[in-house]
């Protein structure tokens, strides 16, 4: 009676632990509702900002989406955004730059040519940068991980040119939080008065279309550099 009230026991106290199933299976119901932007293969879903098929100087390039900035022409760059618009979301993907390069993830995009000739007249942007080799680099509020001219980053905590660096947009009802490589960096409220003060005090402020939709495309920007991106997803909140 004693070897079996001990087995009991035993059995009692390790399924007080997570199992690795346990785990497997919260881990298969946590990536539910998420959606694939980019497939790997092609830039099916995407189109250059203001045209119907994506700029050829967007390729992919080993399961990243590249932009070939050194042989693109004005006809074939451009930023490059979604065919769908999206309003509470919480977007992952992974970036890397080119030595001095630029690029930046802009969000909220409202594609109205007629009124807004580029993707940053209304979407607001996650600074994609070398901050060591760009010009930017030197200015507050325009490096890797700032909400661009709006919002420093709390931390840096950005790996170097050549390196991917995995980053989160999550934009829920007027909450919006900047993650980089698993630490947040960014948190603020849209729309209310102190993001209006602060876009007042920016370089947007002569655009009035500037962060006023609170939906829109997702954008990857030409920016003239060299710039790689993998592994987009998004779900809808």
């Amino acid at each position: 009676m004693k070897r079996i009230s001990l087995i009991i026991l035993v059995a009692v106290l390790f399924s007080s632990f997570d199992s690795p199933q346990t785990n497997h299976n919260t881990s298969a119901s946590s990536n539910k509702g998420w959606q694939k932007l980019f497939d790997g293969k092609s830039t099916s879903g995407w189109h250059t900002y203001g045209k119907q098929q994506a700029g050829a100087a967007w390729k992919v390039d080993n399961g990243a989406l590249y932009l070939d900035a050194k042989n693109k022409t004005k006809e074939t760059g451009g930023d490059l955004v979604t065919n769908e618009e999206f309003s509470n979301f919480h977007l992952k993907l992974e970036w890397k730059i080119s030595k001095n390069g630029n690029s930046g993830i802009i969000f909220f995009v409202n594609e109205d040519l007629s009124k807004y000739p580029a993707s940053y007249n209304t979407g607001p942007e996650m600074q994609v940068l070398d901050n060591d080799g760009h010009a930017d680099g030197k200015i507050n509020k325009h490096r890797a991980g700032d909400l661009y001219d709006l919002i420093a980053s709390s931390s840096e905590p950005v790996k170097p040119v050549g390196q991917w660096n995995k980053v989160e947009i999550v934009a829920n009802n007027g909450k919006l939080d900047f993650f980089m490589n698993g630490i947040k960096v960014v948190s603020t409220t849209m729309w209310d008065d102190q993001w209006k003060k602060m876009v007042a005090g920016s370089k947007f402020k002569t655009m009035p279309g500037f962060s006023i939709y609170k939906s829109g495309k997702i954008a990857l920007q030409d920016h003239g550099d060299e710039v790689w991106y993998r592994n987009i997803q998004i779900k809808r909140l």
